[in-house]
């Protein structure tokens, strides 16, 4: 990548920010994916906190992103592939606002292709059920402590990791080979 390579930011909530951060790691186009807190009301939460659920933060993931590679639109494409975005409040048995589906968006530009996204995903029934995710603007992002990030990377022989992560990252690894880094892209 050349320095002066454009660069935006998406931050998404969809359950476990170790899920996200997993797939998003490996997708062509992200530069970088710090997990996080968002959507709350206390100031620079801390993990305990949060996942009490007295906070009113949500675990995100904050990803940087070169657009000329990958679009915000394919972002979200990816996003609804790799979690359960008609379920309130959960994703399977992780319960609680913590883990509500959200679009944190950047700019209006984002929340009208969320917008749009969302809509083409109810249209199409790909779901049982309507879509519950939250589209919001961002108005403070926190990153998580250090020991969250690149968890997976670190850790996918724990439990969780093998029985929650592991199937997501296989799952975009089926689905959306073409999207991942490395992938072949027939030049350069």
């Amino acid at each position: 990548m050349q320095n002066g390579s454009k660069k935006e930011l998406a931050t998404l909530a969809g359950g476990c920010f170790w899920c996200l951060e997993a797939v998003y790691d490996e997708l062509k186009g992200v530069l970088d994916v710090v997990s996080g807190y968002a959507g709350g009301k206390v100031k620079n939460p801390t993990y305990k906190q949060v996942c009490a659920g007295t906070t009113g933060h949500a675990e995100v993931v904050q990803l940087t992103f070169n657009p000329e590679i990958i679009t915000f639109e394919k972002i979200l494409q990816v996003f609804f592939t790799i979690h359960d975005p008609t379920t309130l409040n959960r994703q399977g048995h992780d319960v609680g606002t913590q883990y509500r589906s959200a679009i944190f968006y950047h700019s209006n530009e984002q929340k009208a292709i969320a917008e749009k996204v969302i809509a083409e995903q109810n249209s199409s029934k790909i779901w049982d059920a309507p879509i519950v995710t939250e589209v919001t603007p961002l108005s403070e992002y926190y990153p998580a402590e250090d020991y969250h990030q690149e968890y997976y990377a670190n850790n996918s022989q724990q439990p969780y990791c093998r029985a929650v992560v592991a199937p997501k990252v296989a799952k975009f690894r089926k689905l959306l080979l073409s999207q991942k880094k490395g992938a072949y892209e027939g030049g350069s």
